[in-house]
């Protein structure tokens, strides 16, 4: 067996050393690109209101993980699927049905961690001006606007119970329209740009309680049953221990104190909750039987 010298050991280590020390730099570079957690929503509501409602809790996250954390929005309801799917978004507030999306896409490796209490039983509302409309049926001949084709509350379970009520979108309404967010849908039906339109009901409410809408003037006729909507979900790799400091972040947000009250009051939430992927079965259901997802 022949032994290398010691010379040639200490020219073999002097001759890798540069490359070990690349290598080590460019590891430490990904750990260090890996301490940002990559945050978006769905855009239901404009952009800057979507800023303004996650900054408070993304400081409070920012403390509870000892890492940075940023907020993307994205330019529709698809991108927030791709984005976390794809690896470029690290979590994402879903609606029901965008969630389900991403599940299906991802084949069952997206993770729902928390939901609001009040996502456990959702409701969206029908609204118009006109006041001969006053129950689904009424709905018939008339023009339409739903939020995007990808919500939950704004599209597919208020598409289900038109359906339910022997009402086709599609053909017996005169003309259908996607907003592309609830907000907008208000603004559409306000405007005159169409009958009526669907929304979900947490943002109808805040609308009404800022002022931005005038109940007497754009009326709800229809408050549709419960369904399980909202939540913030990651992918099944996530780092567990990253995942478990998350979970409990949001668990631990509660009224009692000051911080935990702003960051609910904007969320719209009386606290978080636990939640899982199997209270979106009926969601799934629903978008097979509408012929929303293939």
């Amino acid at each position: 067996m022949i032994r290398p010298s010691l010379s040639r050991l200490f020219s073999l280590r002097a001759l890798l050393a540069p490359a070990l020390t690349a290598l080590a730099l460019s590891a430490s570079g990904a750990a260090l690109a890996q301490q940002v957690l990559r945050v978006s929503a769905i855009p239901d509501e404009a952009p800057t209101e979507l800023q303004r409602k996650f900054k408070p809790l993304g400081a409070y996250l920012e403390k509870k993980l000892g890492m940075k954390v940023e907020f993307t929005p994205v330019t529709d309801y698809a991108a927030s699927v791709e984005g976390l799917i794809n690896n470029k978004l690290d979590m994402v507030w879903f609606g029901g049905f965008t969630f389900v999306q991403a599940n299906v896409r991802s084949g069952g490796k997206i993770v729902p961690l928390v939901q609001r209490e009040e996502d456990q039983q959702f409701k969206s509302v029908f609204i118009t001006t006109d006041k001969s409309i006053k129950r689904l049926e009424d709905l018939k001949g008339k023009t339409f606007s739903f939020g995007s084709e990808s919500s939950t509350s704004g599209h597919l379970m208020p598409r289900s119970y038109l359906l339910a009520a022997k009402i086709s979108p599609d053909t017996d309404l005169k003309r259908i329209a996607f907003s592309g967010a609830h907000d907008a849908t208000v603004a559409a039906v306000a405007g005159g740009k169409v009958d009526a339109g669907v929304l979900n009901i947490s943002v109808w409410e805040k609308l009404v309680a800022s002022g931005k809408v005038d109940p007497k003037v754009v009326h709800v006729f229809y408050t549709t049953p419960g369904f399980y909507d909202y939540n913030w979900s990651v992918r099944a790799n996530m780092n567990p221990v990253v995942r478990k400091k998350l979970t409990e972040a949001f668990l631990a947000l509660s009224r009692n104190d000051a911080q935990g009250r702003e960051i609910l009051d904007l969320q719209r939430a009386t606290r978080f909750i636990p939640t899982k992927a199997e209270n979106y079965a009926p969601i799934e259901a629903a978008a097979h039987n509408a012929g929303l997802l293939k």
